[in-house]
């Protein structure tokens, strides 16, 4: 029985501070650090190369071609290379008549002949590549006009190896799940920011970010640059910061089937994600990286485990003591209230979250079971309400 109370205790721990505890801390550690700002030198605009991995993009590439042309950084100074993932639709097309009516711009088209994903990709098309810095965005990703200028500025010293910029989503009253995706977002970078600002953050985003083409890594296809580069950065004893003023506008799913599919992608590695180095748990060494990626990823990336261990336990602890019947009937009400949202379609932005929750923690299990049984691949469908 004392086995089942702490693996009761620590299972509540690791829901409560991923949940609750780990944001309040990160935010008195903000007011505490308030005087610590990001620095930024507008003067340091080295050469440039965007480069946009597309699968099947037809509807959203020449719209995302026009912005990049249009962005506030010396023509002489930026390129653009289109990485096609071997794309069957007319997107290839599209980048080529695009070149052909832009001949002034530096702009290239490079196909990867075997699709295996983004990563692949974007490790490949690197090697062409010869400007100084390398920034990485979306197809369906709109820039806003000093984007790129923002990036550049925030590389202050060899110590910053990586620097995302902010996403902000522009369809969040379109639905339910667009909202709540936005309320999502809204408040991880939040925490992304004070991170940042203290020394490092912990995942970064696809939309928008950059990195010193002398310092790419090619990682393994399956995994993504979001949640791979600033890891592999901090444990070399680097930054990778947040610069919120580099802005990226992309629509959320606006389905929650979209969004579960979104969900299960970014979670196909999650079991190697809940440590991915032994290293980062030297604290002496690696100091505030070590309690930001416990309380920001470890402990989330343990939800789908934490959960059924609390429940079950607590489902063993009733006859105990009261305390547990109250926390046993809290959960079934949690659980009840989702299906309640499930089965109604109710507006209660509160049934909303409650059910958007339990949504991220079965795409938790499915990433659980496909990674256990080499169903994780490193390319997926994109999500057509997001286009």
């Amino acid at each position: 029985m004392l086995a089942i109370k702490i693996l009761y205790f620590i299972s509540s721990f690791i829901i409560v501070w991923a949940m609750i505890g780990y944001p309040l801390s990160i935010k008195i550690i903000g007011k505490i650090y308030k005087n610590k700002k990001i620095e930024k030198d507008y003067t340091h605009q080295p050469t440039v190369t965007v480069m946009v991995v597309a699968h099947n993009e037809e509807k959203v590439i020449l719209n995302k071609l026009n912005n990049l042309i249009n962005l506030n950084y010396p023509e002489d100074r930026i390129e653009f290379i289109v990485a096609s993932d071997n794309s069957t639709d007319k997107t290839n097309d599209i980048v080529e008549q695009f070149i052909k009516e832009h001949p002034e711009r530096k702009i290239r088209l490079y196909e990867v002949k075997e699709r295996k994903g983004k990563t692949n990709a974007q490790n490949e098309a690197q090697k062409l590549v010869g400007t100084e810095y390398l920034v990485m965005t979306d197809a369906n990703s709109i820039l806003d006009k000093n984007a790129i200028k923002e990036l550049m500025a925030a590389f202050t010293s060899d110590e910053i190896a990586y620097v995302c910029g902010r996403l902000s989503i522009i369809n969040k009253n379109s639905s339910e799940i667009s909202q709540a995706e936005a309320h999502y977002w809204d408040s991880d970078l939040a925490t992304r920011e004070i991170e940042s600002r203290i020394q490092t953050i912990t995942a970064g985003n696809g939309a928008l970010y950059a990195v010193r083409n002398k310092d790419y890594y090619d990682f393994d296809p399956i995994q993504s640059h979001d949640s791979s580069m600033p890891i592999y950065y901090a444990l070399q004893g680097k930054r990778a910061i947040a610069n919120h003023d580099a802005i990226a506008y992309e629509k959320a799913g606006e389905v929650i089937e979209d969004e579960f599919k979104r969900k299960v992608r970014m979670n196909r590695l999650i079991l190697r994600q809940i440590l991915p180095d032994i290293r980062i748990l030297n604290i002496f060494k690696y100091k505030w990286f070590t309690y930001f990626y416990f309380g920001h990823r470890t402990c989330r990336y343990l939800l789908w485990l934490s959960h059924l261990m609390v429940f079950i336990t607590n489902a063993l602890l009733i006859s105990k003591h009261w305390l547990y019947l109250i926390t046993f009937v809290v959960q079934l009400i949690f659980y009840i209230l989702a299906l309640i949202k499930l089965i109604t379609k109710s507006n209660n932005k509160y049934l909303l979250l409650i059910y958007y929750y339990c949504v991220t923690l079965i795409a938790q299990w499915v990433g659980v079971y496909k990674m256990l049984t080499g169903k994780a691949k490193p390319f997926w469908e994109k999500a057509e309400s997001t286009r």
